[in-house]
């Protein structure tokens, strides 16, 4: 199966037809503080993630999100064997989160861990890899409805920049 662009940052709108969001800890009265951009990062268009994670008020996240349909339903992904993304960044480590059908809490989800190194680099993750997070059910590439980027769980400083980002075949 052909790669499934998700978005190479060429317009607002994502080829999902969705936009990124930047949600963060604050949503549960966390106090970390970020930003959500669309610039020039080092020679490419990137959507731009930065800010600062605290774990103060039992926070610790920041998190650029996507929904995968403009109707926020599922979408199929069986046919993909994971995510390929070209990131750069700060050296620190980062998670995917992937939301299913099957998620029904916010602080449940599947992921996949990748370092954004200081240079461009494409990392592709195999959902074989995506390992469950506060929930029993196995993960299912069928029933996907978002994904997150998500800078979490120590105090740092996030600086992740995204130029593109795709199902890739089997």
């Amino acid at each position: 199966m052909p790669d499934h662009l998700i978005d190479d940052v060429t317009g607002p709108l994502t080829a999902c037809g969705t936009e990124w969001g930047l949600v963060s800890d604050r949503v549960m009265g966390g106090v970390s503080e970020g930003a959500l951009t669309t610039q020039e990062v080092a020679g490419r268009r990137a959507r731009r993630l930065t800010g600062e994670v605290s774990l103060e008020n039992d926070g610790g996240f920041l998190q650029m999100t996507l929904d995968l349909r403009p109707d926020g339903a599922a979408m199929d992904g069986s046919g993909f064997a994971g995510i390929e993304l070209a990131v750069r960044g700060n050296g620190a480590e980062y998670n995917i989160h992937l939301r299913t059908d099957d998620v029904r809490h916010s602080w449940q989800s599947y992921r996949l861990t990748f370092v954004a190194p200081e240079r461009w680099t494409t990392h592709r993750l195999t959902f074989a890899d995506a390992r469950p997070h506060r929930i029993d059910a196995p993960f299912r590439p069928d029933r996907l409805r978002r994904i997150g980027l998500v800078a979490i769980g120590r105090e740092m400083r996030a600086h992740l920049a995204l130029s593109r980002i795709a199902f890739y075949g089997a």
